[in-house]
């Protein structure tokens, strides 16, 4: 296997120290001049730190795409560093540690070199150590409270997305994994509780844009399936009979629409109109931004 890790100049490396000591508390960065640096108690030497790809999204410009220096906690863990300099450890799918693939309770020693890499797509890893969880065989999803416009969107093409706006950090990663789905947040820490073993950090604050990443990231395109759930609670929808419904909507709609689905959980009704023509020019739009000819 190719070693990684690439030669550093010591000197020219960024510089981030943790501070904390073990089980204590999250650091932040300070300004400084080409690098980001905190003071230490009790640090165990130092490591030297490259993330890769998106990962980079994590860390503070000064340190990006580039190795930098990481004063090393007392016992710190793989899981320790990765979550110390603020890449949630759900993005992650594989470290290694000179050279070397490692799980994350393996305790890290001053002077070794870190690479973090994210999902490998297109690159076949053989049979290394991967980290991530694997894939979820049916892709379903919980929204934290900040991306409502989001589960509604994932609801309309047919996903099972659970989203309850008032619902604490706590519930939402115990839901996530005791039902094994997939958290969707813009919340880097509730990324990085312990209990959530699937996980997506969200770079965009547009909803539209929000939705062609998930969909980009676990490669839905193939698996949308319109009009089967309901936006509001995620109930399945089934098809009604016409006249069950004609005093339930306006009558103008009962005349023109053909078909009807009811919710099975709230009862809500529903029929084709204008509302299903502008999701279904939203599947275009996502397909369209997908399509492997359209350039970058």
């Amino acid at each position: 296997m190719p070693h990684c890790t690439e030669p550093m100049d010591r000197h020219r490396a960024g510089r981030y120290d943790r501070s904390e000591v073990p089980g204590g508390t999250r650091a932040s960065w300070k300004s400084h001049p080409g690098s980001g640096v905190l003071a230490m108690r009790w640090a165990a030497g130092s490591v030297v730190v490259r993330a890769y790809a998106e990962l980079n999204d994590f860390l503070p410009a000064p340190v990006r795409q580039r190795s930098f220096e990481v004063a090393l906690p007392l016992g710190a863990t793989v899981r320790d560093l990765v979550a110390g300099i603020g890449i949630p450890p759900v993005e992650v799918d594989l470290v290694l540690v000179d050279g070397e693939p490692v799980d994350w309770a393996y305790k890290l020693r001053a002077g070794q070199r870190i690479a973090i890499y994210p999902m490998f797509e297109a690159i076949d890893i053989g049979p290394v150590q991967r980290l991530r969880e694997k894939p979820l065989r049916e892709p379903r999803f919980v929204c934290d409270v900040h991306v409502g416009r989001l589960a509604a969107y994932l609801r309309l093409l047919g996903f099972d997305t659970w989203y309850e706006r008032t619902a604490e950090d706590a519930a939402l990663a115990s839901r996530a994994s005791g039902e094994r789905r997939i958290l969707l947040t813009r919340d880097r820490e509730l990324l990085k509780r312990r209990a959530v073993t699937h996980g997506y950090w969200l770079r965009s604050v547009q909803p539209r844009m929000q939705l062609l990443e998930v969909v980009r990231r676990f490669d839905l395109l193939g698996s949308i399936r319109l009009f089967v759930r309901c936006p509001r609670c995620n109930g399945v929808l089934e098809p009604v009979e016409r006249t069950a419904v004609r005093d339930r909507v306006p009558p103008r709609s009962w005349v023109r629409a053909e078909a009807f689905w009811q919710c099975v959980s709230c009862g809500q009704i529903y029929w084709y109109g204008t509302h299903c023509e502008r999701v279904e020019e939203l599947v275009d739009w996502l397909r369209h931004a997908l399509s492997p000819d359209r350039s970058a």
